[in-house]
């Protein structure tokens, strides 16, 4: 019998097993391994988008948009780019390791594009108007459900395929 704590105990008192939740990324089965960097890598770049948007936006320190010819190439065009790369590599490997860089990856591209789904909808740079609250919300959205099913949620390893 192994003691994790007062609060995580690996046995029950009668001795049969009892399934606990995973405390560290590695004690996730493999198969649920990319969806939890998924949405973790997601809630870090919205974050970090906003941030960097921000900063942008009040001119801190010479940090500037991306330019071609002149065009500002906004950050859910990375994001699609990123996305379509993902959905590729996903079709042809299907490695439990390359799973955990595509869910990062897939994280991190989904967020560029909610972070500028207002602009998608509107088809104008709403960023910093009332209407580009809708990216907002819609990342909180996005990262409030997929965070609670990813906790109320629970696949054994067999389920996922992935046994061993």
């Amino acid at each position: 019998m192994t003691n994790d704590g007062p609060m995580c105990p690996a046995t029950s008192t009668s001795g049969s097993s009892r399934a606990t939740r995973p405390r560290r990324l590695r004690e996730v089965t493999p198969g649920r391994r990319g969806l939890v960097l998924a949405w973790f890598a997601f809630t870090v770049t919205f974050g970090a988008m906003r941030l960097l948007t921000w900063l942008i936006h009040i001119d801190v320190g010479g940090i500037g948009d991306v330019s071609a010819g002149g065009v500002h190439i906004h950050h859910y065009v990375w994001g699609i780019l990123l996305l379509l790369l993902v959905g590729g590599i996903g079709l042809v490997e299907r490695s439990a390791r390359v799973r955990l860089w595509l869910g990062l990856a897939y994280g991190v591209g989904a967020a560029l594009v909610i972070d500028e789904a207002a602009l998608l909808l509107s088809l104008e740079d709403v960023y910093w108007d009332d209407e580009g609250g809708i990216s907002i919300g819609l990342a909180l959205l996005v990262i409030g459900v997929a965070g609670s099913l990813l906790a109320l949620t629970r696949r054994s390893e067999e389920e996922d395929g992935t046994k061993g």
